[in-house]
């Protein structure tokens, strides 16, 4: 279903990901969505799960985890010389092929997504380049400062208000998509506003 675009304010949106998170793709999604119906622009930033859950006992997705810092290397390194839309067009690549694609070979996926943008193939070796850790690893603490403790992915900020989430399957469509979106406006808007629900019963559906 095909939704209008309008010429509304643009919000100021950054969002913070990590490409192997499948509850933050379908999220990236339905901002995608809504950021080219309501002609606003997205500041996309990589962060690191395993950052996040060093500590923690090493559970059954601790190799997808690693992966995913590999990748959100690469996607640093992108975005020093490319900038942060391009950042979120190799997320694009990257996602659709972990998540809809089911993929799991993760070289391939990173020449294939860099290859896809007409990126230098060179930047693949920024996922096992140290030199980039302590940028994501910046990343990754600032989107929990402002948006937690205790959060995952994804992390919003609109207009400099950040929260975790919405979490969500399958990424809403059409009027549904801007319907959400103005409710996560609205949310925002209201200073003491921090948590809103409910458990899951779904798995992600892509």
């Amino acid at each position: 279903m095909s939704i209008e675009r309008t010429d509304s304010a643009q919000p100021a949106v950054e969002f913070w990901f990590d490409p192997i998170c499948p509850w933050c793709w379908m999220t990236s999604r339905w901002v995608t969505t809504v950021s080219e119906a309501r002609g606003f622009s997205v500041k996309w930033h990589p962060v690191s799960l395993q950052v996040i859950n060093e500590g923690n006992e090493p559970g059954s997705h601790a190799e997808r985890m690693r992966e995913g810092h590999r990748l959100g290397k690469v996607a640093v390194a992108v975005g020093r010389e490319h900038g942060a839309e391009v950042v979120g067009k190799l997320y694009t690549e990257f996602g659709t092929a972990i998540h809809p694609g089911a993929r799991d070979d993760f070289d391939g996926i990173l020449a294939d997504g860099l290859s896809a943008l007409g990126l230098d193939a060179a930047f693949a070796k920024a996922a096992d380049d140290d030199q980039y850790d302590a940028e994501l690893r910046e990343n990754t603490a600032h989107a929990l400062k402002i948006a937690g403790p205790d959060v995952g992915v994804p992390v919003i900020s609109v207009n400099g208000v950040a929260f975790f989430g919405p979490v969500v399957t399958p990424a809403p469509e059409g009027e549904q998509a801007l319907a959400l979106w103005d409710g996560i406006v609205a949310a925002a808007s209201v200073p003491g506003f921090y948590e809103l629900k409910r458990g899951r019963t779904a798995s992600p559906q892509f």
